[in-house]
């Protein structure tokens, strides 16, 4: 199925097995959702559980963090993650801490779903990636759904759980195929290996993950040697587990995100890596980000400024000549 059919089954099953599940958000009723995610549900649940409300973020978080404090298990849609901006306030302010400062006493059971990064010319405005904000705020949960699977399974754990995950997505993910394993039990906070090696340990999430496996290739080729790459799935909490058995295999860390090099959320990583590992490295660890400049609306301009599979895989090349592989 598609990624967006994915997440749509998801949020369809949890509606249909408990009637405090609700979504709102821009256009979530009548029109489908700007992406088809939520399309066909409120012909099933109706528009008292399938909420469109006004172009007005902060009014939408707002009112789910009240809903959930009630009892509800809302899901707000916001269209793209820059338009999140509006909501910081409720997002960090109330719903990162309103369990906290009660002492438990308050249940925020409510998910926060969005799409960040660069999609294809919609400018500076639609284009940001801000999981490296979202992940430093104490309180929040933060997924990042790459894979089909992924997306089915970890939507509906979120929508499960006591406290509030802001589940981010990709606008160029939502047709990407995939199969579901209906089955399985997933772990949504386990980092997911897609592909095993003992060279170097390349670790990404959300669309970036198509592009590493898309340039994997070639720089197998290039430094005659195998890569492991790492989907980080959960990016607060983060799987230290996972990363650390893979970079004491290698012993050389990548770390590819679309966000903005500096301030960018890799940097975590590298210095988790640093600070944790450094005597297992044979290598200083890489990133490969964004320019640090606004996303450009022209497409040549645009693919210039984000990592793409050709110049993630000269760059590595790179670096690894430049350290003995």
């Amino acid at each position: 199925m598609l990624y967006r059919e994915a997440l749509n089954m998801a949020i369809d099953e949890m509606m249909a097995k408990d009637e405090n599940v609700v979504i709102l958000g821009e256009d979530v009723g009548r029109y489908g959702g700007s992406y088809r995610v939520t399309e066909g549900l409120v012909a099933k649940y109706g528009e008292k559980r399938v909420i469109d409300t006004p172009i007005a973020e902060l009014s939408i978080v707002g009112n789910a963090v009240g809903m959930a404090m009630g009892g509800l298990r809302p899901i707000a849609e916001i269209m793209t993650a820059n338009f999140s901006l509006l909501a910081f306030d409720q997002i960090i302010n109330h719903m990162a801490k309103l369990r906290y400062m009660s002492a438990g006493k308050i249940t925020l059971a409510m998910v926060v779903r969005m799409p960040g990064g660069v999609s294809r010319q919609l400018a500076a405005q639609h284009s940001e990636s801000y999981e490296q904000m979202l992940s430093a705020v104490p309180g929040l949960i933060v997924f990042a759904a790459s894979d089909v699977n992924y997306a089915y399974h970890a939507l509906k754990k979120a929508i499960l759980m006591d406290d509030p995950v802001i589940f981010l997505e990709h606008e160029l993910l939502y047709n990407k195929e995939g199969e579901v394993n209906f089955d399985e039990d997933l772990d949504p906070f386990k980092a997911r290996v897609v592909k095993e090696g003992d060279g170097i340990t390349i670790v990404s999430y959300l669309k970036m993950v198509d592009d590493v496996m898309e340039a994997v290739g070639e720089i197998e080729d290039g430094l005659k040697t195998s890569v492991e790459v790492i989907d980080l799935c959960s990016l607060n909490p983060i799987d230290f587990k996972t990363l650390s058995s893979s970079i004491k295999k290698t012993g050389r860390l990548v770390v590819v995100e679309e966000d903005h090099k500096t301030g960018g959320y890799g940097a975590s990583i590298v210095s988790f890596a640093s600070e944790e590992l450094f005597y297992e490295l044979d290598a200083p660890p890489l990133r490969i980000a964004s320019k640090d400049v606004p996303i450009p609306y022209n497409r040549r301009l645009e693919l210039e400024v984000i990592p793409t599979p050709r110049k993630i895989a000269k760059r590595v090349m790179e670096w690894g000549v430049e350290n003995g592989l």
